[in-house]
């Protein structure tokens, strides 16, 4: 619970299709989201980060492979919302998620479900990093020169994501005046989940 700076949502994208993870496991998963890392669905891991930030508001977003997901999330309060467009790209998932916001949130986490090592304390600096920066439109973490998520979108931002269409994600927005780079000592804003090979070496780490 963040009490003197900006509220704020966490929405988690898990809507995907795990096209390639599933086209080189023959699809014996429903969705990499719920492969199970330290004995935990993928998704509950980034669910279970967001809950524990100064964050106020859940919300995840799901679409392929719907019942797995929800099954996943289970015994956590947050909302779930049904994207029926999923397969348009994650841009229809930000539109949900960003839409399904009331108007006393000043900002939106943008996690993805495949990134399981993301942390609370991650979480916090671009919550306190906003509160920091109340003109900011986004606050973006850097890793070794790279961006990564999730994101911090700000209000003012929000107004851009209707116009997001196919699989844009946020990172199309993320240019021009407004966007704070954050640098952070945390590999996990660049590392997802996106193949058989890379879940096993996430489990062996």
């Amino acid at each position: 619970m963040n009490d003197f700076g900006p509220r704020i949502a966490a929405i988690i994208l898990a809507a995907g299709s795990s096209s390639r993870f599933r086209a080189e496991t023959g699809a014996s998963v429903p969705t990499k989201l719920v492969a199970e890392v330290d004995g935990k669905p993928i998704v509950r891991h980034v669910v279970n980060a967001a809950l524990k930030s100064q964050a106020e508001a859940f919300f995840v977003v799901t679409g392929h492979a719907r019942d797995a997901v929800e099954n996943a999330l289970i015994g956590t309060p947050v909302l779930v919302l049904y994207n029926p467009d999923y397969e348009s790209g994650m841009a229809s998932s930000l539109r949900v998620g960003v839409g399904s916001l009331g108007h006393d949130i000043q900002g939106a986490l943008i996690l993805l479900g495949d990134m399981p090592r993301v942390t609370p304390k991650l979480l916090n600096l671009l919550i306190d990093t906003l509160a920091a920066h109340p003109l900011a439109r986004a606050i973006v973490p850097v890793y070794a020169g790279e961006r990564g998520n999730p994101v911090l979108l700000s209000r003012l931002m929000f107004p851009e994501i209707p116009k997001l269409t196919g699989d844009q994600g946020a990172r199309k927005l993320l240019s021009g005046e407004g966007i704070v780079e954050v640098a952070v000592d945390d590999a996990s804003v660049t590392l997802d989940v996106d193949t058989p090979a890379a879940l096993e070496e996430l489990r062996k780490g």
